[in-house]
């Protein structure tokens, strides 16, 4: 009986240090999400939005290792103008043409907690108007009972990327774009 207890401790141990190095996957509520926009300009600030269509992470709480996608609809873009979202969709992101907008992690920087708040950093690639770009997401995390909210911040600077800067003669905008994401995911079973 003695001689077994070792054996039956590192058999627990085994199947503990294996369940806790599963994977952790949300599945993201598109229902539950909003992609909002905001450009300023010298007059005024546009305000917009875009619509979430999927959205799945997951990541190994030990590695940080990630994976999984988040595709934004490029062609839902709105900001309340139509002659302002035409010029948006035909000449700054081409959404006939590039009709997604998806970002693919490749790592988190950072603790998720199972309970309360949690900030971490979701590093992957950007995809946008037909090209990829390394950048790193600031995530605020909420849990609670298998439910995670979280809030993401971040600016795109989309001339830079090679998307045309709308500004006319008069109207000057800025060269970036603020995002800003609140969605809630549930853990997949």
């Amino acid at each position: 009986m003695m001689k077994s207890l070792p054996l039956a401790c590192a058999a627990m141990l085994a199947a503990a240090s294996s369940i806790l190095a599963e994977d952790t996957v949300l599945q993201i509520d598109a229902s539950q999400t909003k992609v909002e926009f905001t450009l300023a300009d010298v007059l005024h600030t546009v305000h917009g939005s875009f619509l979430l269509k999927r959205g799945d992470i997951r990541f190994d709480p030990a590695t940080g290792k990630a994976s999984g996608e988040l595709v934004v609809d490029a062609t839902s873009g709105a900001s309340g103008n139509s002659t302002r979202d035409r010029n948006m969709h035909k000449n700054v992101l081409e959404s006939a043409r590039y009709p997604e907008i998806v970002f693919r992690p490749d790592r988190m920087e950072g603790k998720v907690a199972p309970l309360g708040a949690s900030k971490v950093a979701l590093h992957g690639m950007f995809s946008i108007h037909g090209a990829e770009h390394d950048i790193t997401l600031p995530v605020e995390v909420d849990a609670a009972g298998g439910q995670y909210t979280a809030a993401i911040r971040f600016a795109v600077p989309y001339v830079q990327w090679g998307m045309k800067n709308p500004s006319t003669l008069f109207l000057r905008v800025s060269d970036k774009v603020e995002i800003s994401i609140h969605t809630v995911a549930r853990a997949a079973k």
